[in-house]
């Protein structure tokens, strides 16, 4: 499914990119957290819908690294 000439694939590659730069304008760093996390799921996505998993893995790892340690750093904050 194409729409202006753009695939969905590349929709969620841009939203992802967005929500990325939308989370280093947060003050607070729990929102940055939460949005960040968003941006690396998408990204994750975005790397499983790459033509060749050759292309998309190192996506898929540098973002599941990335949403793991906002995770461990939002889950930290809350205990301490």
């Amino acid at each position: 499914m194409e729409l202006f000439g753009i695939t969905g694939t590349e929709y969620i590659g841009y939203l992802a990119s967005l929500m990325v730069l939308l989370s280093f304008m947060m003050k607070d760093v729990k929102k940055l957290r939460l949005v960040n996390m968003t941006g690396c799921v998408l990204f994750i996505i975005y790397g499983f819908l790459m033509p060749t998993l050759r292309i998309g893995l190192p996506i898929i790892i540098a973002n599941t690294a990335i949403l793991f340690v906002n995770f461990y750093f939002l889950v930290k904050k809350k205990t301490t």
